[in-house]
């Protein structure tokens, strides 16, 4: 049997345009997903390996894998000390679309 090609973004639109319930748990996770983009990019810029992140913050290797990978939502302390590892600020700001 062959595979069938499917349109992942068409998929997603579609049922968040029919489910309200998906649309809400989708768009709510869009936060984290950016956030969480940014802070391995930056590790990545600054030239620290996961080990090392973790060391600087008092974690495992694998507790950082597990937070990139999308397995497991880190605490606000973790990102606190993540953020304070690559000597970041924080910035809350309104959005404006």
């Amino acid at each position: 049997m062959p595979f069938e090609k499917v349109d992942i973004k068409a998929e997603i639109e579609k049922k968040r345009t029919t489910d309200p319930e998906f649309k809400k748990a989708w768009d709510d996770s869009r936060m984290e997903y950016r956030l969480l983009g940014e802070l391995i990019k930056l590790r990545k810029e600054q030239g620290l390996s996961q080990t090392e992140l973790a060391e600087k913050i008092g974690n495992k290797q694998q507790v950082i894998s597990r937070i990139e990978k999308h397995e497991q939502s880190p605490t606000l302390k973790t990102l606190c000390n993540w953020a304070n590892a690559l000597d970041l600020d924080i910035k809350l700001e309104r959005r404006t679309n």
